[in-house]
């Protein structure tokens, strides 16, 4: 998690770039690891909690790689490759059926790469199965979609919501052009409109738009447009993400071919990194508006539909991975296929995958053991990042032990004024979701930051 250099305190890590690591899950994937011994899916899930499951479903699938992606994802494959793996997906959901038991899921997504990538009939396939053969009641259970706006059609977006996909998520980024150049990603406007429509024509209850800032020549002045634009098709969420620029991703080319000593936005933009200042003026212009922080990236909008369905919490419950390059989480292992960002080695996981017979997805093969400081410090970093915050009795009714104890360096939040102030729940004020990216990966283990290392991955 550490950047190489970057001291240990919290303190000093913040004198440095707030901007270290989007710590979405805990831990990363860069720390999975071929296991000693193939673990039984069987054993693993009999003893986890399977009252309140995630299903999701990875698409590694686009029709064009961003300069800025580090997803598990390939553009352009063959129609063959895509078949054969809606197909193989279908099988998983065959082994799984039988290896989880008995279960009750509480959220549905499919992600990406670009699920929309796939045809009207191949996501109808899909959803059948998670339907049919996993038993997911689809038009009670939460459920969404991520698109792009090149591949949002009537036809694909009326089988989602048919099926009960209540939820699209659409990547936009920026809508200047030449943001969107600096992204090496074209696109059209007029598509993006296009596809909001469809989108809004089928009747989904939530659109969320993705935004980035700190892109190269962006201004306070032209986010602030792109969050007027975004704001115009009146979306229930909109995320801001700020650019991480990554190794083997076409940015991260692009400042290896400047000599860049790090990967940063600011190889890109003479002026400096800008991300802070680009941060605060957009959540401040988005509060202004009526909507809601929920964490460093997430913003609500006031009519946003409540949340309903089978309660869900990520630091307790656990998700089940279908397709490569999705993760599995249970309390004790997560686990995946292995990864990769480059085109070459994507292809051939792709096709390792395609290759499994049934018998290979009864056991676990690629991943993390998590002891018990892994847990603690998994569901720490889960709760805190986002809304309402670590909530010390909830810690303490689930791992029995008191979270300022068992992990003390969470007094140095309160230190260095990072918290509200006389709440029960440990909560990040706004200073303290500007450096949500720098406490995340303050708070991973030296083991995980070493793994990490180990690979070539820093936070």
């Amino acid at each position: 998690m550490n950047h190489p250099a970057t001291p240990g305190t919290l303190a000093q890590r913040m004198r440095h770039t707030p901007y270290q690591a989007y710590s979405y899950s805990y831990p990363h994937k860069a720390a999975y690891r071929t296991l000693a011994a193939p673990a039984s899916l069987a054993q693993l899930w009999a003893a986890q909690d399977r009252s309140a499951l995630f299903a999701y479903i990875h698409i590694p699938f686009c029709e064009m790689r961003c300069g800025f992606c580090n997803l598990f994802a390939m553009a352009r494959p063959s129609p063959e490759m895509v078949e054969r793996y809606v197909a193989q997906v279908v099988q998983q959901m065959r082994v799984l059926d039988q290896v989880l038991g008995e279960r009750q899921f509480a959220r549905f997504a499919l992600g990406g790469g670009t699920p929309t990538f796939l045809s009207a009939a191949q996501l109808q396939t899909l959803l059948d199965g998670a339907r049919d053969i996993l038993g997911i009641d689809l038009q009670t259970t939460p459920a969404g979609i991520e698109a792009s706006p090149e591949t949002v059609t009537p036809e694909r977006m009326a089988v989602c919501r048919s099926m009960g996909i209540d939820r699209v998520s659409l990547g936009i980024q920026s809508f200047a052009a030449a943001e969107m150049r600096s992204l090496a990603r074209p696109q059209q406007n007029e598509v993006v409109t296009r596809a909001i429509g469809h989108i809004r024509e089928a009747g989904f209850p939530t659109l969320n738009l993705d935004l980035i800032y700190g892109i190269g020549g962006q201004t306070v002045q032209s986010l602030l447009a792109s969050i007027d634009s975004a704001l115009a098709f009146r979306p229930e969420e909109l995320y801001l993400y700020p650019l991480y620029v990554r190794q083997h991703t076409g940015l991260g080319k692009i400042a290896n071919r400047k000599g860049a000593a790090s990967f940063d936005p600011i190889v890109l933009n003479q002026e400096g990194d800008s991300r802070m200042q680009l941060y605060e003026a957009a959540r401040d212009h988005l509060r202004a508006r009526g909507y809601v922080q929920v964490s460093m990236r997430m913003f609500r909008a006031p009519h946003a539909p409540s949340e309903s369905g089978p309660s869900y919490c990520c630091q307790n419950d656990g998700m089940v991975g279908l397709g490569t390059g999705a993760r599995s989480y249970t309390r004790d292992l997560h686990y995946s296929t292995d990864y990769a960002v480059g085109r070459a080695d994507t292809i051939g996981i792709i096709d390792n995958y395609l290759a499994l017979d049934a018998d290979s997805f009864t056991h676990a093969h690629h991943g993390f053991a998590l002891g018990p400081d892994e847990q603690r410090r998994r569901y720490v970093i889960q709760s805190l990042l986002t809304d309402p915050g670590l909530d010390p009795a909830a810690y303490t009714q689930r791992f029995g032990g008191d979270c300022m104890r068992d992990l003390p360096q969470l007094h140095e939040l309160g230190e260095l004024g990072l918290l509200e102030e006389g709440a029960v729940i440990l909560r990040l004020n706004d200073r303290g979701y500007e450096y949500a990216d720098t406490i995340g990966p303050w708070l991973a283990s030296d083991d995980v930051r070493q793994l990490m290392a180990d690979g070539g991955t820093t936070w």
